[in-house]
């Protein structure tokens, strides 16, 4: 068993200040694989103390520094990444596979995205040739608390940490509990490249509290959180008292909208993104609505799809699904397949229990539920697990009315031939990303949404400006900018 007892604080590893074991569980067999401390209020001030010591050197380092101090963090990554792979892997119950070529891999790609980014970014520019002498400066917004979740550690952490070193704060990070094994991995990258002693601190812990302490902790000037939304509500109110900037990342309820005429694999490629991760994405296409015309050819082929995902351990290769993470989530996922039965919907793959074969650990049968009613609770509410909801239209009015019909606004799709009403369609839907016809979003572009699935821009050049204050200055001596050139 993996013992690690100890926080990351001010450039060491530490003891708690009151010793609290927590068990991490392999969800792929329900038995403890480490041990690790939950922090207190105690430790969650040591380490915002060391941040904010740390504060006024980092941001005054040279952006040139900050860049090198992180491309360190990506060379100790490539020295490890199969460390990487295999705690993630048996933490939150991501296949191997997966966990290598998408978990995992999650850093380099985001990382050097930020780099990109980072190299244009002007830190001192002219306002406009209307004021010659005005200038606009961004400035590291001070000490930043990161709450980030299980589903997808290192994605999380790569896009709260890195843009917040990069932008000259120093962070306090609180990983998920029931995934810390790969952010202590983290936290020994930076230590390894150099990171200055308080620049990066985790403290474990949980939500009531060290989050509950640093949503509220008057040294802290910003928590960016990615998470739940009830949990995203919690944290606004309790920063509020502070005034500390707030961004928050939260659920979503995607609706992917199929035309007739959309190509072949587009059903099929709805039905895998959705089972991807076991369903625990918050950008999942949770929602198939498909053009009436072809709607029962695309409820058979859906059936087809998720009868065909095969389900398994982790620890073994294949592009199989994993468990989900734990038992409460386990729980509440049966509880909504059972909620969409009750409800009327016409279940046709999968459906209650462990999968054929299995008696032990976390792991839902790829579920399909076609006839699914706008309102029905499987409609509304987010599930994270693998479950689909499938639902006929008759015009495009009507899909986009049933896409927006929901408190969240993450990331919707669109499967349609018809370049004109992919473009239509992406301006009507309501959602911080919208995704057509399978092509991923561009390196650098940001993640976020509206609504319920919080308001927060994650990645590329968005996501190092939302660690920055926007400065104005008047009287700017222009002849300096000459002499410095």
């Amino acid at each position: 068993m993996i013992t690690k007892r100890e926080f990351y604080i001010n450039g060491a590893w530490v003891a708690p200040s009151v010793a609290r074991d927590c068990f991490v569980i392999d969800p792929s067999t329900e038995d403890a694989c480490a041990i690790i401390s939950l922090g207190s209020e105690a430790d969650t001030d040591v380490a915002v103390a060391a941040a904010k010591a740390a504060f006024p050197a980092w941001a005054a380092t040279p952006p040139a520094e900050r860049r090198r101090v992180v491309e360190g963090i990506l060379a100790q990554y490539y020295l490890r990444k199969e460390e990487m792979a295999h705690a993630i892997s048996i933490e939150m119950g991501a296949p191997i596979d997966m966990s290598r070529d998408d978990q995992a891999e999650c850093l380099p790609w985001h990382l050097k995205n930020f780099l990109t980014a980072f190299d244009h970014i002007e830190w001192v520019r002219p306002l406009g040739p209307h004021a010659p002498d005005s200038r606009i400066a961004l400035e590291p917004i001070g000490v930043v608390g990161l709450i980030t979740p299980w589903n997808w550690p290192m994605n999380q952490v790569t896009l709260k940490v890195i843009p917040a070193l990069l932008a000259g704060c120093p962070c306090v990070l609180k990983p998920s509990e029931e995934s810390p094994l790969s952010s202590m991995l983290f936290a020994e990258f930076c230590h390894d490249a150099g990171v200055p002693p308080g620049v990066f601190n985790l403290v474990n812990g949980d939500g009531p509290g060290v989050g509950s302490r640093l949503s509220s902790h008057p040294d802290v000037e910003m928590i960016s959180f990615t998470g739940s939304t009830r949990a995203g509500r919690a944290i606004s109110a309790a920063a509020a008292q502070t005034l500390k900037r707030v961004t928050l990342e939260l659920g979503g309820k995607g609706a992917n909208v199929v035309f007739a005429d959309a190509d072949a694999k587009a059903v099929e490629r709805g039905v895998r993104h959705m089972m991807n991760n076991s369903g625990q994405s918050c950008n999942a296409p949770s929602r198939m609505l498909v053009e009436r015309s072809a709607y029962d050819r695309a409820v058979e082929i859906a059936a087809e799809v998720a009868n065909s995902i095969k389900v398994g351990p982790a620890s073994l290769p294949g592009a199989h699904i994993g468990p989900v993470v734990n038992k409460r989530q386990w729980d509440q996922i049966q509880g909504y397949i059972q909620k969409g039965i009750d409800e009327g919907a016409r279940l046709v793959a999968g459906g209650l229990g462990l999968p054929e074969g299995m008696n032990k650990g976390y792991y839902v049968r790829p579920t399909i539920f076609a006839d699914v009613k706008p309102g029905m609770t499987i409609e509304r509410e987010e599930i994270f697990g693998p479950v689909m909801c499938m639902i006929p239209f008759d015009s495009e009015a009507e899909a986009v009315r049933i896409a927006n019909d929901t408190p969240y606004g993450l990331t919707n799709y669109v499967q349609s031939q018809d370049g004109a009403r992919r473009n239509r369609l992406a301006r009507q839907l309501r959602a911080g990303m919208i995704e057509m016809n399978g092509r991923s979003r561009g390196a650098g572009a940001p993640f976020g949404g509206v609504k319920a699935s919080g308001r927060a821009r994650e990645g590329g050049v968005w996501g190092i400006e939302e660690f920055l204050e926007v400065k104005a200055i008047s009287g700017w001596d222009v002849s300096q900018d000459v002499a410095a050139e």
